[in-house]
């Protein structure tokens, strides 16, 4: 049997994190409660109604650009899609299709062979179309236009992915990249990807017949789509199962199969032309600066100053998977807090108080202020740490301030020694089987005496010198 090799190219849909769509004021699809309660007459098609471009829009579109390693164009167009269907109230999506705000980038993904650069071709701004629901059992589809004209980027790449491994790789890094740089939260539908598919013999130049999967969303399907096309087009060219079109295919997940829906239009059957309801975007030198300002470095360089201010893999990991972790991490560390206690205090016990009211950590909400206040109270000595997380967990779950909670509480009260030394000195009178547990060689039972110790000096004292005391006291005893 010949050896092929599978030659494949993506067309991928990022949703954008603004608060309106495209053209209009209403709110991205996400608000939404009901179907089609979150239009207006602009993004329903209505006559008279002009579109009107969300700048906040094109600006995520241009930082996308950035971090793909893209040129960005200083003139870019908004142009007329043609086509019927339902979803779309004025039978035309409006795109970029003459002048795209990105064009050339590359990306570098992990390969069999170590790296593989993968060509953008350009990167472009749309708008998305609606929801059609269909009721098979009254018959009937219902269109949903809360989606309709929420503000897409598309980024094509070229066809320079040789591997469904190659494509998944590329998926998480984009996912990866644009949830850090703010673009897109890239959550259950908000990233979609077309997949393009064709199979060539080894060594051969010529591409070979093109098939386009629409609108796959799970990493775990578009494996699997790719696996069974890759199969159906050798079973095709080797054993003459059927003649290879051409085509636009759907995937099954259910029957883990792909359908065909309809031949592949060509860029005439769009019908392309320039809108002439929308001006045409101009980037100067002034507003390409500001972007450029507000885009955050590579997901890379990120990595290694973390690692170079003695951050663990793992933590640097859970950091720069979550942007807004990221920068409450480099606040207060700017704030004066070291590196490494900062890390502990976000990631094990802020993690800890939000787990215990079932939350994850990406919905934390304490300002840098807040928590470089706490750390700064414990590393001062004015607090110990199990006050402080006490703090913490007030902050977090009630909102307070530290400092009023601190003074209300009277958490800041300093306990002397004498106090300490009376306190230990009582507790291990009222414990006797405890003592004589850990003189007899259990070392737990100490620590039982001094959860004891804390308890009776409601969490204030310095936990080392009641540590010392403790022992010393015990000790006598022998």
């Amino acid at each position: 049997m010949m050896k092929y090799e599978v030659v494949i190219g993506l067309e991928t849909h990022v949703e954008l994190s603004t608060k309106s769509k495209l053209f209009c004021s209403c709110g991205g699809h996400s608000e939404a409660d009901q179907p089609n309660d979150c239009v207006c007459p602009a993004c329903c098609g209505m006559p008279g109604m002009l579109p009107v471009t969300n700048k906040y829009a094109v600006e995520l579109a241009v930082r996308a650009g950035l971090m793909l390693n893209c040129n960005i164009n200083r003139y870019a167009t908004f142009d007329k899609k043609s086509y019927y269907y339902p979803d779309l109230p004025c039978s035309y999506q409006i795109t970029q299709w003459f002048h795209p705000i990105c064009t050339e980038g590359y990306v570098d993904v992990p390969s069999k062979g170590g790296t593989r650069r993968i060509g953008i071709k350009q990167i472009h701004i749309e708008e998305d179309a609606g929801k059609l629901v269909h009721d098979d059992w009254a018959d009937v589809t219902y269109v949903d236009f809360n989606r309709t004209s929420v503000p897409l980027i598309e980024i094509v790449s070229k066809p320079d992915f040789r591997s469904a491994e190659e494509v998944l790789n590329y998926l998480d890094k984009l996912k990866s990249m644009f949830r850090f740089g703010g673009i897109s939260e890239c959550e259950e539908g908000a990233m979609r990807c077309d997949v393009n598919i064709s199979i060539r013999p080894e060594g051969v130049e010529e591409l070979g017949v093109r098939s386009e999967i629409k609108n796959m969303s799970s990493l775990t399907a578009i494996e699997r789509a790719i696996k069974f096309e890759t199969a159906r087009h050798i079973d095709a060219l080797e054993r003459h199962t059927e003649t290879l079109v051409q085509e636009t295919r759907r995937w099954d997940d259910i029957k883990n199969r792909t359908f065909a829906m309809r031949n592949k239009e060509t860029a005439a059957d769009y019908r392309y032309f320039p809108d002439p309801n929308l001006m045409p975007i101009v980037v100067d030198d002034e507003w390409l600066s500001r972007i450029k300002a507000n885009t955050p470095a590579s997901i890379e360089e990120k990595k290694a100053e973390y690692a170079e201010m003695g951050l663990s893999p793992q933590d640097t990991d859970s950091f720069v998977s979550e942007r807004k972790l990221c920068d409450l991490f480099d606040a207060v560390v700017k704030a004066g807090c070291k590196s490494t206690d900062a890390a502990a205090w976000i990631l094990t016990d802020c993690a800890g108080i939000l787990r215990r009211g079932g939350k994850i950590l990406g919905e934390l909400d304490i300002t840098p202020e807040n928590l470089s206040y706490i750390i700064k109270m414990v590393d001062g000595g004015t607090i110990n740490r199990s006050v402080g997380k006490t703090v913490l967990s007030a902050v977090i779950e009630k909102g307070v301030s530290p400092e009023e909670f601190i003074k209300e509480q009277g958490l800041d009260s300093e306990v002397d020694g004498s106090t300490i030394l009376e306190t230990v000195k009582k507790v291990v009178a009222d414990n006797p089987k405890a003592v004589s547990d850990y003189l007899g060689g259990k070392e737990k039972a100490l620590q039982a005496l001094f959860g004891l110790c804390m308890k009776d000096l409601h969490g204030k004292g310095d936990p080392s010198s009641i540590r010392e005391f403790l022992t010393q006291e015990v000790e006598k005893l022998r």
